[in-house]
């Protein structure tokens, strides 16, 4: 019987190694799996690259895996607002590597990770800094940069719904990122609201097929199907 479940946030990570690459799902906070990245914390995982829209919010979720020295290096589009006060201070005192991707390119080379594109050319970011040492090519009238794939050794995402097969729903803009990512890693982790039984979720609905989750955790708050 397929049964991706799992019974706590810890065991679901407990094989996250030291120096992984982690697809990390959510945009701020809303679609961040905080209860994966808090057992990475408690892990003490190390040497993380965390690939995600920004550099973190507050004192939790991505925001509390840097505060405690976790991540390494971390690919965003958005690593500066008024209260990412963590990567600041890592990142001024050169204890953290930064990648700058703008949003668009960063959602591609996810993309094309899971759909197996080998590269992919794009106008967006010739000219300027972040597309230095990168090959340029013109087509037609218009110049371009070559940008290469993210592949992930796991993607931590939240969905909302989820049966035991792995099949998984989102709820509204918490969706963002976390469909892609889980195409794109080799092992996803999906923290849920809600595990249904196999046969609730119209075969319509679902988002991310289980053939691309590993594993499935209830957050703690949200209350179980029957």
């Amino acid at each position: 019987m397929i049964d991706k479940t799992i019974a706590t946030a810890a065991a679901a990570v407990a094989d996250v190694h030291d120096g992984a690459t982690i697809l990390l799902g959510g945009f701020g906070t809303a679609g961040l799996p905080t209860e994966l990245t808090d057992a990475l914390v408690a892990r003490g995982a190390r040497e993380l690259t965390i690939v995600n829209n920004n550099a973190g919010n507050g004192d939790t979720g991505l925001a509390a895996l840097i505060g405690a020295g976790c991540v390494k290096k971390i690919i965003c589009s958005f690593p500066r607002q008024a209260d990412a006060w963590h990567f600041e201070k890592r990142y001024r005192a050169g204890e953290l590597e930064l990648e700058l991707v703008p949003q668009g390119t960063l959602a591609e080379r996810i993309r094309a990770a899971g759909a197996g594109v080998g590269a992919f050319f794009t106008p967006t970011a010739y000219g300027t800094d972040l597309a230095k040492g990168k090959e340029t090519r013109r087509i037609g009238e218009r110049d371009y940069v070559l940008e290469m794939p993210i592949h992930a050794d796991f993607a931590l995402i939240k969905a909302h719904r989820a049966d035991r097969w792995g099949n998984l729903t989102f709820r509204m803009t918490a969706r963002n990122f976390g469909p892609i990512m889980a195409t794109a890693a080799r092992c996803t982790i999906a923290e849920v609201d809600e595990i249904v039984p196999l046969g609730q979720i119209d075969p319509e609905s679902v988002v991310t097929p289980g053939i691309f989750v590993k594993r499935i955790v209830r957050v703690r708050h949200a209350p179980q199907s029957v």
